[in-house]
């Protein structure tokens, strides 16, 4: 039997609000990040993984307060380095981060994590959950992590093939995900569906 799974991305924070790299900055929901979650109710799904930061978890509270997420550390974000928690204008005249723009975001972060390592990282957190689902016969479950991360997920498994930065969603919204019987962690998915406002 496949496996359905909805991948999305945490609320918004007073961050993200200030349009700021937020990576291990472990900051919590902002009041507005929590009104736009309120009254979004998610088709039933029997268990609920996060990410373990403040955001993640706060958001799946928010959407189950019935379940207690399971926290997998391989879905955190990335850690930005010397960008962390600052934004393109305070960034700007920085050699280095112009050097990352010009790259196309490929160059390792300063002082931060390498890209290709933390795409592999979110992508192993990703097997995880999906043994987990196996080993407890767990067929619909959702997961509450960042941007970044599903990303990363997507990137490897979903087709058409698209580029990291074309799977972006906004704070709130994320994809459904089928993942086959017997998947091996190799085939892509069965399918995947864009969820805008994640209301169903």
């Amino acid at each position: 039997m496949d496996r359905h799974i909805c991948l999305i991305r945490h609320g918004k924070t007073a961050g993200n609000l200030l349009g700021r790299y937020i990576g291990t900055t472990d900051e919590p929901l902002c009041p507005a990040g929590i009104r736009a979650l309120e009254g979004i109710r998610i088709r039933d799904v029997s268990k609920i993984y996060a990410s373990p930061l403040k955001r993640c978890v706060q958001t799946a509270g928010i959407i189950w307060p019935d379940k207690t997420p399971a926290r997998i550390d391989e879905l955190r974000e990335c850690d930005f380095g010397e960008f962390e928690n600052k934004n393109y204008k305070e960034l700007s005249g920085n050699a280095a981060y112009q050097a990352w723009i010009d790259s196309g975001g490929l160059l390792p972060f300063p002082g931060g994590e390498d890209t290709e390592s933390f795409r592999s990282r979110c992508r192993e957190g990703f097997l995880r959950l999906v043994r987990d689902m196996e080993d407890n016969e767990i067929f619909c479950a959702a997961a509450v992590c960042h941007g970044g991360t599903i990303m990363s997920i997507l990137e490897k498994w979903g087709r058409p093939r698209k580029g990291f930065y074309d799977w972006h969603v906004e704070n709130g919204s994320g994809y459904w995900v089928t993942v086959p019987k017997r998947w091996d962690g190799v085939q892509a998915f069965s399918s995947w569906t864009l969820l805008d406002n994640i209301a169903i």
